[in-house]
């Protein structure tokens, strides 16, 4: 198994750097689209359709680095980023970044850090999704929803957490090995 070296902490400092100012930049979109969404009762929708963003740190750290710890720590210093730049959610941030960073984790520890395709980042989508909304079942209130709704929240956050997390992940990790950032 690779071991970190100072160029990979490098790249993850630059991916969640990266990653932190996006996140900060998406809260008052947030904002507005939970506002915009709230007289129809759906707001909770708000958090599912952007949560792909928030968690992309993560499987782009762990897919384009490819050690241990990657997804968790490009994902929890992407929170830190996104703090100190004065995120609408303060310090519970970093508690939202450890799990969603080890949440996506958890896609590359069940292939053993070996395979680097679509199926790890499908898993790591779905992964993502199971424990960032087991969090939000008792964090948010998620619990209090009859089923349909909640199988449709769960339903468009695997969606966002794919599109951002997987298929924008796969892009980028494309084009730096197109560029010779990367190694195939």
């Amino acid at each position: 198994m690779k071991r970190w070296h100072i160029r990979d902490i490098i790249l993850v400092t630059i991916i969640a750097i990266f990653m932190g100012v996006i996140f900060w930049a998406i809260g008052p979109v947030y904002t507005i689209l939970a506002a915009a969404l709230a007289p129809a009762g759906l707001q909770p929708l708000a958090n599912e359709l952007l949560l792909g963003i928030w968690v992309m740190a993560g499987p782009l750290a762990g897919f384009v680095i490819r050690i241990p710890g990657a997804a968790t720590l490009g994902e929890l210093l992407g929170a830190v980023v996104e703090m100190f730049l004065g995120g609408i959610w303060g310090a519970s941030t970093l508690i939202s970044g450890t799990l969603q960073g080890f949440g996506s984790e958890l896609g590359f520890i069940l292939t053993g850090y070996k395979r680097y395709g679509w199926f790890t980042l499908v898993l790591s989508a779905l992964t993502t999704t199971i424990v960032t909304f087991i969090w939000d079942l008792f964090r948010s209130g998620y619990a209090a929803y009859h089923l349909p709704f909640l199988l449709l929240l769960f339903c468009v956050r695997f969606l966002s957490v794919f599109i951002f997390g997987g298929v924008l992940t796969k892009l980028i990790n494309n084009l730096l090995v197109r560029a010779h950032v990367l190694k195939d």
